[in-house]
């Protein structure tokens, strides 16, 4: 079979098939949507492939190109579909004739599949929010409960929303292609949310015990480049870009060697990849040149500037990111933007009065069961003194919080008092 050649022995074979997974089953997925033009069986025979996978490679050794292996197996599931279907037409025997003739070492990664699923996904067929759940899932290989988390709304309400998304695009007859350069306005807002969210997901892993999952936010900043490319006088795809590239440039300073987090306040700054601030900047110009105002991303890639060129958090011009923060929170306002106002005006103006601004926001839905509320509080609390209720909020953010490595933090904090 294809790509069963120089199998290798893994120790765990089921932790491998994950690895491999998470790495490369976006592109598998988008592999097989570009084949099969149906983004939902795709995802099927994706599946079907990994369940293949579970039962053959801890006895025959995990293949060499393990995403090849998973993408060779799956198109020959589509074909038996097909053959099922009796629909034995010429498309099916060029592709059967291709399977046939294609061997491991022939396998690519096409980006441009990538971006044309995004675009698949955000078809104006579907609703804004369908668009970007099934995007995450489907493109970004999120779990329902990491993109729940992300979203703050519940696990069965993603669930529910992917499968009518696929049921709509299935209904539609949406096929696996880019639309035309004509129509790419109508989805911008959705496909430049989603790459942001992926970004946002590797930036800060919702669960799990990694902190930063370089290869989800890496991929989206990839995206981002692309973008920019086609679209190069769209201000909101430079400020989306540059916000991924001023953020990303702090990675190598944000983890400890044994994976646990360095906050910002304790972060060696000549570790920051200043190179890529150099860029992040660039496309911020960008942006503004465009001579139509920074949006959403563009507010935030400013904000991003400011701590990039900061030399400490004391010297941060926190009084411009509190500006920058409400000018955000009037053309793109949320409970999230609101509570980062509120730690911007804790260090320009002191802990009190950010402490109104985040006990304003205890009623709001949004936040409720995420850490991010009494995270802040708890910060802001044992700034003011009130150690004892600093302490407990930070407890109870610990609880609340899914990444194991976020957690261990907020423990720590609290032990710390």
């Amino acid at each position: 079979m294809t790509g069963t050649t120089e199998p290798t022995r893994a120790a765990d074979p089921h932790r491998t098939i994950e690895a491999v997974w998470r790495i490369e089953g976006a592109r598998v997925v988008a592999a097989l949507a570009r084949m099969t033009g149906d983004v939902g069986l795709a995802e099927e025979l994706a599946q079907e492939a990994v369940v293949e996978a579970l039962q053959s490679w801890p006895e025959q050794g995990v293949p060499r190109n393990a995403g090849a292996w998973l993408t060779a197996v799956a198109k020959r599931r589509a074909v038996d579909v097909w053959r099922r279907r009796e629909r034995l037409d010429e498309r099916y025997r060029a592709i059967a004739r291709d399977l046939d003739e294609t061997g491991e070492d022939e396998w690519q990664p096409i980006d441009d599949d990538m971006l044309r699923l995004v675009f698949t996904a955000c078809h104006p067929a579907l609703s804004r929010q369908a668009q970007i759940v099934l995007t995450l899932r489907v493109v970004g290989g999120l779990t329902t409960a990491e993109i729940a988390r992300m979203l703050l709304v519940p696990v069965a309400t993603v669930q529910a929303r992917i499968t009518r998304a696929k049921k709509t695009l299935a209904a539609a007859r949406v096929r696996f292609e880019a639309p035309d350069p004509n129509e790419w306005g109508e989805r911008l807002g959705a496909v430049l949310g989603v790459v942001y969210l992926v970004f946002t997901e590797g930036y800060a892993a919702t669960s799990g015990d990694r902190w930063i999952r370089a290869d989800l936010a890496n991929e989206a900043l990839r995206l981002g480049r692309v973008l920019a490319g086609l679209l190069p006088r769209e201000p909101e795809v430079h400020g989306l870009v540059a916000l991924m590239e001023l953020q990303a440039s702090r990675f190598a300073a944000r983890l400890r060697p044994d994976g646990s987090p360095i906050l910002l306040a304790d972060q060696d700054r000549t570790r920051w990849d200043h190179a890529q601030i150099a860029r992040g900047r660039a496309a911020l110009r960008r942006a503004a040149a465009t001579g139509r105002g920074l949006g959403p991303y563009g507010l935030q890639a400013a904000i991003a500037e400011c701590h990039a060129v900061a030399p400490s958090v004391a010297e941060t011009d926190w009084s411009t990111i509190v500006l920058l923060y409400e000018a955000l929170g009037r053309i793109a306002p949320s409970p999230v933007v609101e509570l980062n106002r509120a730690v911007a005006v804790s260090m320009a103006a002191g802990p009190a009065d950010a402490l109104r601004l985040v006990d304003r926001l205890a009623d709001e839905k949004a936040l409720q069961g995420s850490h991010l509320l009494p995270s802040v509080r708890g910060e802001l609390l044992a700034r003011l003194g009130r150690t004892d209720e600093a302490r407990a909020e930070l407890l109870s953010a610990a609880e609340l919080a899914a990444n194991e490595r976020e957690r261990a933090v907020l423990l720590a904090k609290a032990e710390a008092l």
